[in-house]
């Protein structure tokens, strides 16, 4: 058995439902790690939803500004302190963009995850901390991305979701699915301006994060493109996140970021939903484009991707998630990690 502390980003809220990607890998490994009979420790917001034990850094803050970061950080640093002052932990997990930040120099075996594009990591946070703890990227577009003395010693665990929870349905309706953050990067304008250009209805659904240039963007870019067939739902998730993505015709990431993953475009896949993505990052890889969906440049070929999206065998879509996006697979290469950096440091304890 080993106890595992798994520190969120300061500024995010674990669960499986969830809109950040992190945060739903975080929810996953938890739950995995109990399942398995191993201790799971989570310092995370307060409000998350974790199969382990809950060390609370607070709430989320109304306005997410400077100042509420900076104060967001520091709980999320007394939290560890207070985790590791109750429990003998073996090995600490951090998931966040501002580990650097909230990470007390302890001398315990640490395995860092990027999830983000590494571009948006300091440079040097990545040099220092990658001497002296075992960093981790979520696919191989991301990991090539590292400069190369880090990427020589950075280790592969490529995201999955939950296939028993994610399955297809017999038919599918006459709608596209949008769905995740809504941020400036995610570009979710262009998928609305997309599938009004092909005739289909857009449900968009997802997270106005109090950002300040979230919100701005969500009022300035999103709110007055809505109507005319195209709606926003907000956040959903449980069985009404899988009948929305089973039951769509397609689902559209024209996401303009170095995507390192996509859990929604590997939900949809697993409820046999065909994609059709912009070229960024790890999409190319995710999407096997004419197979599982059509990777596409802009909005006049994302329309036209639409409209033929039908030639898309949706068997091949729920095959495919199967062969490559299991979860189940994912979590037991993540605790085989956390279990040998711990073995590795002479911190394993023996069931």
């Amino acid at each position: 058995m080993i106890t595992v502390l798994s520190v969120a980003y300061s500024l995010g809220t674990v669960g499986l439902d969830e809109v950040g990607g992190a945060e739903v890998v975080l929810a996953q490994l938890d739950r995995a790690l109990v399942e398995r009979g191993h201790r799971s420790i989570v310092v995370g917001l307060q409000g998350s939803s974790v199969s382990g034990t809950l060390v609370a850094t607070g709430a989320l803050p109304a306005v997410l500004d400077d100042d509420a970061h900076a104060r967001a950080r520091e709980a999320t640093r007394r939290a560890i302190f207070r985790a590791l002052e109750r429990f003998d932990v073996d090995v600490v997990h951090l998931h966040g963009l501002d580990f650097a930040d909230v990470m007390p120099r302890v001398g315990i075996p640490t395995v860092i995850t990027l999830h983000l594009p590494i571009g948006s990591y300091p440079a040097g946070a990545l040099l220092e901390w990658s001497a002296r703890a075992r960093l981790a990227c979520v696919s191989r577009s991301q990991a090539s991305d590292l400069p190369a003395p880090i990427r020589e010693r950075a280790v592969i665990v490529e995201n999955g979701v939950d296939l028993q929870r994610y399955r297809p349905r017999t038919a599918a309706h006459g709608y596209a699915v949008a769905m995740g953050r809504v941020c400036p990067e995610k570009n979710y304008p262009a998928a609305i301006e997309a599938a009004r250009r092909a005739g289909l209805p857009l449900v968009l659904a997802g997270r106005v994060h109090p950002f300040p240039s979230h919100v701005r963007h969500f009022e300035e870019a999103i709110a007055p493109a809505l109507g005319d067939g195209a709606r926003f739902i907000g956040p959903i998730g449980g069985a009404r996140k899988v009948r929305l993505l089973s039951g769509a015709r397609c689902v559209l990431v024209p996401s303009t970021a170095r995507e390192t993953s996509s859990l929604v475009a590997m939900e949809a896949l697993a409820c046999g939903t065909p994609v059709i993505a912009y070229r960024a990052g790890a999409l190319g890889d995710v999407v096997e484009d004419g197979r599982t969906g059509r990777i596409v440049e802009d909005v006049p070929s994302m329309a036209e991707a639409i409209a033929r999206i039908g030639a898309i065998d949706r068997r091949a879509c729920r095959e495919a998630a199967e062969r490559r996006f299991d979860a189940r697979r994912s979590c037991d290469r993540w605790i085989a990690l956390l279990d040998s950096v711990a073995r590795r440091r002479g911190r394993h304890r023996a069931a």
